[in-house]
């Protein structure tokens, strides 16, 4: 007979134990009868100050919250879910996981045997549900009363967590589908005890391709990119084309202003060579130049589960060096200043404060008044919120019109950002950004998060706003550019083609919620940046979760 009771709180209490010793610290769960045993075991492991347990009420929020601790701790996280639709609503956060390479693992609690396949309530076939997009599936069978294998709780953990952490295939999440019979579960007796986290040995090393010198190479850096990027292009001379979430959008080589340099025949026409790291995703002209068949393409393997060849002819690799000279100067410093140029802002001319002319200095004045009271434009909100961002600080896009026009506009920094764009969709932003601020407030960060998004990414994730009682809050700052409606389709050519009334029905989608009364219900502070002066005000550093709201006209 089960020491506790039911074999379904051993077993899961054996389990979390087994994933705690390898290095797990944070579990993301949601209510439900059948996952009860391993709710109740993390709730125990957390008052014992093993793990730090969320609990988020809807699943599909729950995935992207585990996502986002993911991505910031680069450590595996647990999901665990009841049986049934709650499995299926982690389907968009396993999408983004699988395609960005983000390290989850999700424990579906299910029906034992005897009781699929026959209508009973709340079942489904779990198995398979995830499709390609889970690296390593298990279906567990019910821990019988007379117990289990002492050894095999461990040898499940060490399975999945290896699989999730991509110690021998890309990372990316696991599935254990768990099998539970009533007694669903009793009080936990005893915690194991679980010694030093040593983790799962790692698999090989990457093999690293030694880069001959070649003219005319650039390098592009998209999503998951990293500083290495930045580095390879210095050490080549070569100009640096940086996506705004890559995290390699600094350095001397870094080309901004890239799109319109990649279709001019003097500077996109001349490469003959780009190497590649991480996901491209922001741009048509990144996939136009890679699909000629004059350029060689090599593709740095990013943390994804797909490899970048959008020619489907480029050549793959797991790492790379040059210890070459670099290229001369004049070919990466003509695309910077190409650049600077082409983002160059002629502003108006103001008086200068420093005298005592009183006219003068009443010009000065006014003149500051009326850039106080400008109105907020794109790139102003853009430019802003990249202004006051820090290392210290993280800063999360979502998939919307705003990170197009960050990406075109902003200058070099070594900051933090981070995107959803493994399948670029507009779910779970929100909740996702507040697993980055709550893992990195966790290891010790004093900065604020904020999430710069649409109005209709924002609703599409509107249940993230939601903490129950004993979450914690953290430092979020969530800035809406309220512009109505889904604008980012008035830059496709359908808009071009489409009659207006269908247009704006299907496509722009309308909306008019009013996001004080929004914050509110949720219990979060609220701010309205109308103009420039509020919007400097709105982004200073918060202490609880705040939502800006930043009016944007449609055009």
């Amino acid at each position: 007979m089960s020491p506790g009771g039911s074999p379904a709180t051993d077993f899961s209490v054996a389990l979390l134990g087994e994933f705690i010793a390898l290095g797990v610290r944070d579990i993301v769960l949601s209510p439900g009868a059948r996952s009860q045993a391993l709710a109740l075991a993390a709730a125990e492991f957390e008052l014992a100050g093993l793990v730090r347990l969320r609990v988020r009420i809807d699943e599909r929020v729950g995935g992207f919250l585990a996502l986002g601790l993911a991505v910031e701790t680069r450590m595996p996280v647990l999901v665990i879910t009841t049986s049934g639709t709650a499995v299926a609503n982690l389907h968009p956060a396993v999408l983004e996981a699988h395609h960005s390479g983000v390290p989850l693992i999700l424990l579906t609690a299910d029906r034992p045997e005897e009781l699929r396949g026959i209508g009973s309530n709340q079942t489904t076939d779990q198995l398979g549900i995830f499709g390609p997009a889970v690296h390593f599936v298990r279906d567990v069978a019910a821990p019988s009363s007379t117990g289990f294998s002492p050894e095999y709780p461990g040898e499940l953990a060490h399975e999945a967590f290896a699989a999730a952490a991509g110690h021998s295939s890309p990372a990316g999440p696991v599935q254990l589908n768990l099998a539970f019979r009533e007694p669903l579960s009793a009080a936990v007796a005893t915690l194991p005890v679980v010694a030093a986290a040593n983790g799962v040995s790692g698999g090989r090393p990457p093999r690293v391709t030694e880069l001959a010198a070649a003219p005319e190479t650039i390098v592009i850096a998209g999503q998951g990119a990293g500083p290495g990027a930045e580095v390879l292009a210095r050490e080549l001379g070569a100009p640096l084309i940086a996506e705004v979430a890559s995290g390699a959008r600094f350095g001397p080589n870094l080309v901004v202003a890239y799109r319109e340099l990649l279709a001019d025949r003097e500077f996109g026409g001349r490469v003959r060579r780009a190497i590649v790291f991480g996901h491209p995703t922001l741009s048509r002209e990144v996939p136009a130049l890679l699909q000629r068949s004059d350029i060689e393409t090599i593709v740095v393997r990013g943390p994804g589960f797909e490899d970048y060849d959008p020619a489907r002819r480029a050549t793959h690799i797991d790492a790379t060096r040059y210890n070459g000279e670099p290229a001369e100067r004049a070919w990466a410093g003509s695309w910077v200043h190409a650049s600077r140029a082409l983002l160059e802002v002629r502003g108006t001319e103001t008086p200068d404060p420093r005298t005592d002319d009183r006219l003068a200095v009443a010009e000065f004045a006014r003149a500051q008044l009326a850039v106080f009271r400008e109105s907020v434009t794109r790139r102003m909100l853009v430019e802003a919120v990249w202004r006051v961002t820090w290392p210290h600080d993280r800063l999360v896009f979502g998939a919307s019109r705003l990170v197009r026009d960050a990406d075109r506009a902003v200058p070099g920094k070594a900051i933090p950002v981070h995107a959803n764009r493994g399948l670029a969709g507009i779910d779970g932003t929100i909740a996702t950004a507040t697993g980055i601020a709550l893992a990195s407030e966790a290891s010790g960060s004093a900065g604020t998060t904020r999430v710069l998004l649409g109005d209709l990414t924002l609703l599409h994730d509107a249940g993230s706003m939601l903490y129950g009682g004993g979450e914690p809050r953290p430092r979020l700052q969530v800035i809406v550019g309220n512009d109505g409606g889904g604008t980012i389709f008035d830059a496709l050519e359908v808009a071009q083609t489409a009659p207006a009334g269908s247009f704006d029905r299907v496509l722009y989608t309308p909306q008019s919620v009013d996001f004080r009364a929004l914050a509110e219900a949720y219990g979060w502070d609220y701010r309205l940046a109308g103009n420039r002066g509020e919007l400097d005000e709105a982004l200073a550093p918060c202490e609880r979760p705040t939502l800006v709201e930043v009016p944007l006209s449609r055009g």
